[in-house]
């Protein structure tokens, strides 16, 4: 493999030789974010999970667990929003 560099997966490479270059992979607008029951899921447009936000009302379990609380996690997914600001 002379000339490449691993970065995670085998389909993640990057040529050193400047023969090829690492995939660009792209998350479409508009993200959306889907409720369930332990956590919130970021989609992009084509339906791609780019985050799972996990939470856990009970105090006693949020703590053990290490969990944000459902309205913290609300919070955090408003990475959704990022594309729209980045934009700007």
């Amino acid at each position: 493999m002379r000339g490449r560099q691993l970065w995670g997966p085998s389909w993640a490479w990057a040529a050193t030789d400047g023969r090829h270059k690492m995939p660009q992979r792209r998350f479409p607008p508009p993200w959306s974010v889907e409720e369930q029951d332990a956590c919130f899921v970021v989609r992009d447009h084509a339906g791609q999970a780019l985050a799972y936000v996990y939470f856990e009302d009970e105090p006693g379990r949020r703590s053990a667990a290490k969990l944000l609380s459902k309205d913290e996690a609300r919070i955090a997914v408003n990475v959704v929003k990022l594309p729209d600001l980045l934009r700007k």
